[in-house]
């Protein structure tokens, strides 16, 4: 089932709410949380049906060795020789290795073949929805279980906890501390109209995020990196128009997802975490990384790079450390070499940023002075160098990358309009020709062109979906930030008739697209 389905919308999202309200009207908490798990393992079944087990299954063990982690006790009363540390080790271990086993057997088996010239055969393994969000999320609950910052004693609140069907999916990672204490303030029982159409406002942009502007550009990019996976050449911009599509088809498929999550969890009272914050604002790549899949990040961060050292000990240690983290976190993103290149790229990225902090210091610069200039040039240099990084993560293998690249670069020549020959005609004698210009594009190549630049000029340019509704705690610790412009801080949300006319506009039409085409899937169900 998807968020921007019509059984989702109009059937099982009034319904779900409806209940718990009214159970939770009749003071009985345990059953309106019994409610809410009964009707997220109801959403992930219907999605996924094959994985429901498995996914029953990790919660049952992740329980009983968090439950075993904070009760001393139980080692003693069974006459267990085992430490907390090492029961720890074993329930990250067995995490992994199941991660491991669904994720990664295929891509294991296929490497070893080609690199040993063998033929082992391999059943082919399923890949379970989400499984990569649910486990990170009970991983980070083991380790905060075994360092003392949190707990659960209820079976039933820990179902609630991984399987809560706004971010069972693809996310926002949450951390136990942040999102069950909210169940257990009276205040979320209780039906409230702001919580409604706050919920229902963030949940519209979302919506209308994947069901327009994401989908838009998966038109543009789709074809262009199905013709890299064939071999086809590619013209120099041709590639750019679908690395740049793609680009912003991530961006606002994923971030829809996010919104929707979030508006969704808004409904029930629920405050889940930011996972986006205007990433292609960013004026390096470290600030790019604080605002790009933000949980992630901080998932990363808490339970990987700062447990090897972090920047603890020393540059070259720090350097170390980036980059296997770096590794790590594109791997898990998906079983390819792709990935694993994307994540390094990344982690080469991180390093050559910290050594030119380190340069700019070393020449008396202060580095949070700066001109608009210079951030704008460090914003483009920073977006372009995430372009770059986007074609190994969505290109289907190396083969694929390599025709982007020598596309990218030139290799296949450059080709302008036909209309600018007669003013440009110069340029045909270095090489420049007025043919050709996007030969294999379905689409017109103004269209094309003029999509993305009004949607580069939103990214850049406009308040966030945070931003726009600041006043109304959009999300988990969300800190506001002064919108510059005075415009802009007269677009902030209302519930007024102009914004309700607005956004109620906005879900009229992405109903009426997605009733007109089948609803399609978001990028993250892949990962």
């Amino acid at each position: 089932m998807l968020f921007n389905s019509p059984e989702f919308i109009f059937l099982f999202l009034p319904i779900a709410l409806l209940i718990f309200f009214q159970l939770a009207k009749r003071g009985d908490r345990r059953m309106a949380i019994a409610w809410l798990v009964a009707v997220s393992l109801f959403f992930y079944a219907k999605t996924n049906p094959t994985s429901l087990l498995l996914l029953i299954s990790s919660i049952g063990f992740n329980y009983g060795v968090g439950s075993a982690l904070k009760d001393q006790l139980l080692f003693d009363r069974w006459k267990v020789n085992l430490s907390r540390k090492w029961l720890l080790t074993i329930g990250i271990a067995v995490n992994l290795i199941v991660l491991g086993y669904f994720k990664y057997a295929n891509f294991f088996i296929t490497t070893v073949n080609q690199l040993s010239q063998t033929s082992f055969n391999f059943e082919q393994v399923f890949f379970p929805l989400a499984i990569s969000f649910f486990t990170f999320q009970q991983i980070a609950y083991l380790v905060d279980v075994y360092r003392g910052e949190t707990k659960e004693e209820s079976f039933l609140n820990y179902l609630l906890f991984v399987s809560f069907f706004p971010k069972l999916i693809a996310g926002p990672i949450v951390r136990h501390q942040d999102m069950m204490p909210q169940f257990e303030e009276r205040s979320n029982y209780r039906f409230s109209q702001e919580n409604l159409i706050v919920g229902m406002t963030i949940f519209a942009v979302g919506f209308f995020k994947k069901a327009i502007f994401a989908n838009s550009m998966a038109v543009l990019a789709n074809p262009v990196f199905d013709l890299a996976a064939q071999g086809v050449s590619l013209t120099f911009f041709e590639v750019w128009v679908g690395a740049l599509a793609y680009t912003l088809q991530l961006y606002f498929d994923f971030s829809g997802y996010s919104d929707m999550a979030i508006g969704i969890a808004r409904m029930f009272g629920i405050l889940l975490p930011l996972n986006f914050d205007s990433p292609y604002k960013a004026l390096n790549i470290s600030d790019f990384w604080r605002r790009w899949h933000i949980t992630l990040s901080n998932f990363l961060r808490d339970y990987i790079y700062i447990p090897l050292g972090g920047n603890r000990k020393g540059n070259l240690r720090r350097y170390f450390n980036l980059m296997l983290t770096m590794l790590l976190g594109g791997l898990w993103h998906g079983a390819g070499w792709n990935f694993v290149i994307w994540g390094g790229l990344h982690g080469a990225y991180l390093v050559t940023h910290r050594q030119w902090q380190l340069f700019r210091k070393s020449l008396g610069q202060d580095l949070q002075k700066s001109s608009w200039w210079s951030r704008w040039l460090a914003r483009i240099v920073t977006f372009f160098a995430v372009v770059l990084s986007w074609i190994f993560f969505r290109a289907e293998n190396m083969k694929a990358v390599s025709v982007m690249l020598a596309g990218g670069i030139g290799f296949n020549g450059f080709s302008l309009p036909p209309f600018l020959s007669a003013r440009l005609s110069f340029m045909q004698n270095l090489g420049i020709k007025f043919d050709g210009f996007m030969p294999n594009l379905q689409t017109n190549p103004w269209y094309a062109i003029s999509g993305i630049c009004f949607l580069l000029a939103i990214v850049w340019v406009f308040p966030n979906t945070q931003e726009w509704m600041a006043q109304y705690n959009p999300a988990l610790d969300y800190q506001p930030t002064k919108v510059s412009h005075p415009f802009w801080q007269k677009l902030q949300w209302q519930p007024n008739i102009v914004f309700g006319i607005l956004f109620g506009g906005m879900i009229f039409f992405c109903c009426k697209t997605f009733l007109e085409a089948t609803p399609s899937d978001f990028i993250y169900f892949n990962f």
